[in-house]
């Protein structure tokens, strides 16, 4: 198999609402399923998390499609820091860049994101999909805002109604939702969760763990790709 260790750039979709270019990390022209991957609501989509995931990802076989919502892409332009809009305005969006994504290529295709992007990844799957698409890649998911851990904040329902398969990939000091916060909860059988050793938000373990943060990454990645393929 050919692997890309670059980021290739591919002409805007004329979806609207999509930023002008992508990034492809690995095999574009492979037969393998591509995973297509949003940013986290406050960095870009090569933002460090990013290239190293999907660095990773490549390293094992995987492809990986990037894009960014409209009010990420319009800071490259110079436009104003804006927030993220509300994570269900972002839905059309991220079904948007699965029908560009089609109209190239008739691979199979597991959507996901960081953070905020795998959120909105699972509630894309909640909605009328593509056969095409097999399942969700959440990496870091955003269970509760830090530190409100009171039932009315928790971001359980698009885990709930997600339509496909789930895996979420969370580092276990996570404060958008550490492990012995989610080990109280219950997720349906199709939401699968795997922890990543001492991780934090971005999977970075603390200075006197064992845990590295480069082997935290391809761990991540290694637990992607072999999801991308049964999915």
């Amino acid at each position: 198999m050919r692997i890309c260790d670059c980021h290739v750039t591919i002409n805007k979709p004329e979806a609207r609402g999509i930023m002008s270019e992508w990034l492809w990390t690995g095999d574009r022209d492979g037969d393998g399923p591509v995973l297509l991957l949003a940013h986290g609501s406050g960095a870009p989509m090569d933002s460090a998390f990013m290239n190293r995931f999907a660095d990773s990802l490549a390293e094992f076989g995987g492809t990986v499609a990037r894009f960014e919502f409209a009010y990420m892409a319009q800071r490259r332009t110079g436009g104003k820091k804006r927030p993220p809009p509300r994570a269900d305005k972002l839905i059309d969006e991220f079904n948007a860049a699965i029908n560009s994504l089609k109209e190239q290529s008739d691979r199979p295709i597991v959507i996901g994101g960081k953070s905020l992007g795998g959120r909105v990844a699972a509630m894309t799957s909640g909605t009328e999909l593509d056969p095409a698409v097999r399942g969700v890649l959440c990496l870091g998911y955003p269970f509760h805002p830090p530190g409100k851990v009171d039932a009315e904040h928790w971001r359980l329902p698009p885990l709930e109604e997600a339509r496909l398969p789930v895996l979420v990939c969370q580092g276990e000091r996570d404060p958008f939702g550490k492990r012995a916060e989610i080990e109280d909860i219950t997720l349906p059988e199709r939401v699968r969760l795997e922890w990543i050793s001492n991780g934090d938000h971005d999977f970075g373990p603390t200075g006197r763990a064992e845990a590295t943060l480069k082997g935290n990454i391809r761990h991540a990645a290694e637990l992607a790709l072999s999801f991308m393929k049964a999915a």
